[in-house]
């Protein structure tokens, strides 16, 4: 097993946005294949924060507070809403947020954006914390 340097991280760079969605498309990809049917048309988006009107819709002050958001009608709600005219069901991860959680926490940058993606989705399906916590283990 090789152990990071000075020299590994020397140049390095915060990953950006591509590496996210790259982190992100990887993570969904190691969900369970029977999960990720489910889903249907999710699209995965990322940016550096949320948007204003997001974090005043959740009573949220500082950026820093939100990791991601699902943006769309979740699937327990999905009958009562038709599907004409609406947008794609979206799952948003902020890459400033999940960075400052990553700086302060010993866990792996792969697996807090997947943990982040996967708890996102849960809400598109209605889950409990037991249920994302079950979907997490079986990933990858």
């Amino acid at each position: 097993m090789r152990t990071e340097t000075y020299d590994d991280w020397q140049k390095r760079r915060a990953p950006d946005l591509a590496v996210f969605e790259a982190l992100a498309r990887r993570g969904y990809a190691e969900l369970p294949a029977e999960f990720r049917r489910l889903t249907g048309d999710i699209e995965i988006r990322v940016a550096e924060f949320a948007d204003e009107e997001a974090l005043d819709d959740l009573g949220i002050e500082d950026p820093f507070e939100l990791m991601g958001l699902f943006v769309g009608v979740g699937l327990a709600h999905d009958e009562a809403a038709g599907g004409s005219g609406r947008l794609p069901n979206r799952i948003w991860l902020y890459r400033r947020a999940i960075l400052d959680y990553w700086a302060e926490h010993d866990e792996s940058l792969g697996d807090i954006v997947t943990h982040v993606l996967i708890h996102e989705i849960g809400h598109h399906f209605g889950l409990s914390d037991e249920d994302m916590e079950d979907i997490e283990a079986s990933a990858g």
